[in-house]
């Protein structure tokens, strides 16, 4: 059965459908999906062009936490809250900035809830606008390049440590690039009850300047950089993470993207380059990438 079907607007090569069609399928289609707004919202949810499978419902931008709380505490009132995974469908830009206020609250008081973060590093819907999951350097609409700046300054945040933060019973961040790995943790994550936070990685080929056909390839280099490491907490200890046998240098996965080809040539780019290097460096230290 097709829970998140064909005929959806997204561009060819967008990373989040991987991930939401790997996670409805992988909870047997037992979903009630909360989507905030953004590009899923759009591509999806088009008038006579449905593509969603299982129950839909589209929040406002900074609420989709609470949308998802008000449901999973109804299904609890209803003696229903057994028959499907009440899941939340986010861009870092309902989920980073927005919307962390109600996603906070969700997680205060520690709903039944799956919340999963479609990562693409900007408000791509509306134009490829920064957000605070955009990493440094990165040329963005209201990040442009120009001789004072080479795009984007400050580092991206963590948003999974915010919600081991919140002491929430499962985290983990994942990437399209390795689906079976997404799918395991949104399987681990419906085994726990309280709220779970999953944040997937999912290029953007508009936004990031890449070929379609690349886009599980750039999603890949972001994890062997160590720029995006794959961990998971379970009660806030960290239980598994991704060992990289040979981590590659962050100029690889850097090159390939139009959003990032001005740090080569700009009088700033050294400075940068070697400031997203010391990230991944510094990741692979805290999580214990190398193996």
């Amino acid at each position: 059965m097709n829970y998140f079907g064909p005929g959806h607007g997204a561009c060819p090569g967008c990373g989040f459908p991987i991930a939401i069609r790997g996670a409805i399928e992988v909870l047997d289609g037992k979903v009630i999906a909360v989507n905030s707004t953004g590009c899923l919202e759009i591509v999806s949810s088009m008038y006579g062009r449905n593509t969603w499978g299982v129950p839909y419902i589209h929040s406002l931008f900074e609420n989709a936490g609470a949308v998802a709380a008000g449901i999973e505490t109804a299904l609890r009132a209803m003696k229903r809250d057994n028959e499907a995974h009440v899941v939340v469908f986010a861009g870092d830009g309902a989920t980073f900035d927005i919307g962390i206020g109600t996603l906070s609250g969700m997680m205060d008081r520690d709903h039944n809830v799956i919340y999963i973060c479609y990562d693409n590093e900007a408000y791509q819907n509306t134009g490829n606008q920064q957000s605070m999951a955009t990493p440094p350097g990165a040329n963005t609409t209201t990040t442009p390049v120009g001789k004072l700046k080479p795009g984007k300054t400050g580092r991206k945040k963590d948003m999974v440590e915010i919600a081991v933060a919140h002491g929430v019973p499962y985290a983990a961040s994942a990437s399209i690039a390795y689906p079976k790995d997404f799918q395991r943790k949104v399987k681990r994550a419906a085994e726990f009850e309280g709220s779970k936070y999953i944040q997937v990685h999912a290029p953007c080929v508009t936004g990031w300047g890449i070929d379609g056909k690349l886009t599980v390839e750039v999603s890949k280099l972001a994890v062997e950089t160590g720029l995006y490491p794959l961990v998971e907490y379970e009660y806030g200890k960290l239980v598994k993470v991704k060992k990289l046998k040979q981590r590659k240098p962050v100029e690889e996965y850097l090159k390939i993207q139009r959003r990032f080809r001005h740090l080569f040539k700009h009088e700033m780019g050294k400075e940068i380059l070697e400031q997203l290097q010391k990230i991944a460096d510094e990741n692979a230290e805290k999580y214990g990438l190398d193996a």
